[in-house]
């Protein structure tokens, strides 16, 4: 039933940071756009902030009397009806969330950490006091993906979840695939460009991967999967010759967040991989994301776009604040839910299966070879080729290159342990598991 009486919709913004700020101005800016596509005003009533927020420009623009520092306050504003959250981080946004849900006021949110770690109890409350959660921007930034796995793709079963989602990480290492650099020198670069923060750990660990592929697996298999159940790798351990050596022999290396489901289970995971440099995935460079999605109906489908930034990001909750003021017009309450189904259970890492890079270095001498596949063979690891690469005559040491075809994790882990037992092999260089 339409709300004929509502002549204006209120909005109480907390945070006024980098996302925040942007989305104030384009309440703003695009203030006339924005009314007419929600049928009357959306207006800016509250802004929740530090106190160091006050001194901003933007803050002293915008007027005094909307900031505030007390998280009471805010919450006492009467023409709020709906929430922004632009914090980030676990706390105090999570106890904000609750707040406003069981306030009765819409919410709207950016938050990966909080949605991935708490997004079941959240949109349970939400449901329970008939008021929406939305939380497009805190998967890929500007790039549509929760609607359409809430919605336009909810008649198809999905298979597979293949994605770059994090913008810091893909910059990193397309500036190793192309320059040749380190990983150090291109981390550094990436923080001189504002990419990377000054403390990048969630992002090159791939712990902010894990947070947004918890969102997305959650959310297409229709089953809860934590930040905890996914195994978790970053690229930290990567060398420029891991990137010579996977061009040489057809690949490119992407940090990718990897989800598949079967009858029975649900498997999960972010690290480095090996691609065919020739796959749609091996082509997204620089800051970009790309989300490949199988299912069954509609076969492969590819988001891309910037999945960071404050344009991009702001984009995504703009289209969440306008949804959830035409419902409040409309006088519609929850609609989107996560609907969770018991029976899955997440496969461990150990027993998930596929191809193996393993870069060694040993001593250049008869035999040692024979030594090696003799490990690989007594786990079940068969080879799909090997290749001497550089040899160092001095120190009496060669650098080989090992390809395997499909094998168990577990076998492949208990493989490594005998490897650097083995006095012939004086290092393992690294090992990168393979998607074809």
């Amino acid at each position: 039933m339409t709300n004929n009486l509502k002549q204006s919709i209120g909005i109480g913004l907390m945070g006024l940071g980098v996302i925040g700020g942007q989305v104030a101005r384009v309440l703003t800016d695009k203030a006339e756009i924005l009314a007419e596509q929600v049928g009357c005003p959306l207006v800016l009533r509250k802004v929740k902030v530090l106190a160091q927020d006050l001194a901003k420009p933007q803050a002293m623009e915008m007027g005094p009397q909307l900031f505030t520092t007390d998280a009471d306050e805010f919450f006492a504003e009467p023409e709020i009806d709906i929430v922004v959250e632009a914090i980030g981080g676990e706390s105090p946004a999570l106890e904000y969330l609750k707040r406003a849900l069981s306030g009765g006021k819409h919410v709207v949110t950016a938050n990966k950490e909080v949605i991935a770690k708490h997004g079941a109890e959240l949109l349970a409350l939400a449901q329970q006091h008939k008021v929406g959660l939305r939380y497009e921007a805190s998967v890929g930034g500007g790039i549509p993906l929760i609607a359409p796995f809430q919605h336009d793709l909810v008649a198809n079963k999905i298979s597979g979840i293949y994605a770059i989602i994090n913008g810091t990480t893909n910059y990193i290492l397309t500036r190793m695939a192309r320059d040749g650099v380190d990983f150090s020198s291109a981390l550094s670069r990436a923080q001189e460009l504002g990419y990377a923060e000054a403390n990048p750990r969630d992002d090159v660990e791939g712990i902010d991967a894990a947070y947004k592929l918890a969102i997305l697996a959650s959310l297409a298999f229709q089953n809860q999967v934590r930040p905890e159940d996914i195994h978790c790798e970053g690229i930290s351990r990567l060398s420029s010759r891991d990137f010579q050596y996977a061009r040489e022999l057809g690949f490119a290396i992407k940090l990718l967040a990897i989800a598949k489901q079967d009858d029975k289970s649900i498997e999960v995971r972010v690290h480095p991989v090996f691609i065919p440099e020739d796959s749609l995935l091996a082509k997204v460079d620089g800051v970009y994301n790309a989300i490949l999605v199988e299912g069954d109906l509609v076969g492969k489908v590819l988001f891309h776009g910037q999945g960071a930034g404050a344009l991009p990001t702001s984009s995504a909750v703009i289209a969440d604040i306008v949804s959830a003021a035409q419902d409040i017009v409309l006088g519609v309450g929850s609609r989107a839910r996560w609907k969770l189904e018991p029976g899955k259970v997440i496969k461990p890492m150990s027993e998930i299966e596929t191809r193996y890079y393993l870069r060694l270095n040993i001593a250049d001498r008869p035999g040692v070879l024979a030594q090696i596949t003799k490990v690989l063979g007594d786990h079940q690891i068969s080879i799909s080729s090997v290749i001497q690469k550089e040899a160092d005559s001095v120190a009496q040491t060669a650098e080989i290159v090992i390809m395997t075809h499909p094998a168990q994790e577990k076998a492949m882990q208990q493989a490594l342990e005998e490897l650097r037992h083995l006095t012939v092999v004086k290092e393992i260089g690294n090992f990168v598991r393979v998607e074809a």
